[in-house]
This record gives C-alpha cells, sequence and structure tokens, in this order.
C-alpha cells in the first residue's frame, strides 16, 4: 500500500463541561509514513494521550479527519496501544495475559498460546510464561504489557508514556529493547512522552506539542544512524534544539 499509515488533517477535539466549553486539541494536520519511529512530546496536558486515544477510537474528535491506511487483509487490529501502567490482569498467568487480547479474534487455544509465547520471545521473557504479574519487576510488566500489543498483529504501534513510572536504569534498558523490536518488526511506532532526551534517542521524527488548545509547535526529522549512542553530539544539539523551541512556542501559543 501507498501513503502515509496515518493521516490526520484539521483534527479538533473539545467536551463540555457544566456548560462550558474547553478545547483540548486545535487544528492539528499531521501524516506519519509506514515504519516510522514518532515521538510526541510536550507539557503535561497539551493533549498527547488525547491524540492517541482518538487514533484507537477511545475519543471522538470534535472534528477534522483521520485517516488510516493500514491493511484489512493483513490485520483485524490495525493499532495497539500500551500504557503507562502494564494494566496486566492479576488473575491470569503471564502467557495468558499476552493472549489475553486474542480471544476475540478466533483463534484456538493453542494458537492463542503459540503466538503469546513468540511474543514473550520477542520481548526476552520466555522463561516468565507461567509467572504471575505479582512476581514480576515494573520493567517486565511493561515488557509484558508490549507483548501483549504486538500479539494481536498491529500495522501501529501506540505507546503512552510506558516508561514514565520506571526507574532510570530499567527505562533505559526498555528503550534500548523498544528500538530492536522496532528494528526486527518494521512496526510503525507513535511514542507520547515529556521526555525530550528520551524522544531524541528513540525518533525517527519528533513532534512537538504545544499551547492550549495543543498545536503542532515543531516537527523535526532526526538523521542520526542507529544503534544510537546516548551522548552523541547530534542528539545533544537535537534535545537542546527541541527544548528551546518548545519553551518559545509555548510562550507564543
Amino acid at each position: 500500500m501507498t501513503g502515509p499509515i496515518i493521516d490526520i488533517r484539521g483534527l479538533s477535539l473539545a467536551y463540555e463541561r457544566n456548560g462550558r466549553r474547553t478545547e483540548i486539541l486545535s487544528a492539528l494536520d499531521l501524516a506519519v509514513p509506514r515504519g516510522q519511529f514518532l515521538v510526541i512530546v510536550g507539557e503535561s496536558g497539551v493533549g498527547k494521550s488525547t491524540l492517541l486515544r482518538v487514533l484507537i477510537d477511545l475519543a471522538k474528535p470534535s472534528g477534522g479527519t483521520v485517516h488510516l491506511g493500514t491493511d484489512p487483509q493483513k490485520t483485524r487490529t490495525p493499532m495497539a496501544l500500551v500504557f503507562q501502567d502494564a494494566r496486566l490482569l492479576p488473575w491470569r498467568r503471564v502467557i495468558d495475559n499476552v493472549a489475553f487480547g486474542l480471544e476475540r479474534h478466533g483463534l484456538s487455544k493453542p494458537e492463542r498460546r503459540e503466538r503469546a509465547a513468540a511474543m514473550l520471545k520477542l520481548v526476552g521473557l520466555s522463561d516468565l510464561a507461567g509467572r504471575w504479574p505479582h512476581q514480576l519487576s515494573g520493567g517486565q510488566r511493561q515488557r509484558v504489557a508490549i507483548a501483549r500489543a504486538l500479539a494481536v498483529e498491529p500495522e501501529v504501534l501506540l505507546m503512552d508514556e510506558p516508561f514514565s513510572a520506571l526507574d532510570s536504569f530499567t527505562r533505559e534498558g526498555l528503550q534500548d529493547e523498544i528500538q530492536r523490536i522496532k528494528a526486527q518488526t518494521g512496526k510503525t511506532v507513535l511514542f507520547v512522552t515529556h521526555d525530550i532526551d528520551e524522544a531524541v534517542y528513540l525518533a525517527d521524527r519528533v513532534v512537538v506539542l504545544a499551547g492550549s488548545p495543543g498545536r503542532i509547535a515543531a516537527d523535526v526529522t532526526l538523521a542520526p544512524p542507529r544503534p544510537r549512542q546516548r551522548r552523541d553530539a547530534a542528539l545533544v544539539e537535537a534535545a537542546r534544539h527541541l527544548r528551546a523551541e518548545l519553551s518559545r512556542r509555548s510562550a507564543e501559543l
């Protein structure tokens, strides 16, 4: 298929409460090519997570259009979302948590188990398939959540600040892990974060949301080759530029 896998035109979202209208997003235009690792950054409350929820149909826009160029012949689930917290079912073992999303896809239990086992291998947790969620570390739980999202074979993986609640050592390890998974699977990834250093380390492209309502304040393509070094001069400069741009545009908007 040709064209962007996500094409957003004039997207706006507002809600009314107690007779008062609040705008969250306004006039967003965004095209995402297939296979891109796009990171969305911005301050809290600017609408980053809301945008992901619009894409996965958990929130309805007030205006504009969202066109998905996903292939219905290849996938039953065009997108899957990984939340900030893993949201594992405590009464299911790890492998059954990963298989959970497959239950409505018409697969037999052996087929679901086989797919779940393959995804656990992909995220490096094959040895923990029989454990309960409470027996896992925070980083391990997030890996299970990623495996669960990948199990439904989405064309686009949405990630809503998935590492923000983790300690810095675990977070850096999972940043490297998601880059490896991205390279291995070729998925399109939309990753939300408030951490600019995380953004420039992960992204092919960074979109900055700023203002109230949220608008696109900057759109920057990053060229450093992979695998990347965290203290690479080009990444340090990109982070400096984005911080300055975010500060300037936030003041303007």
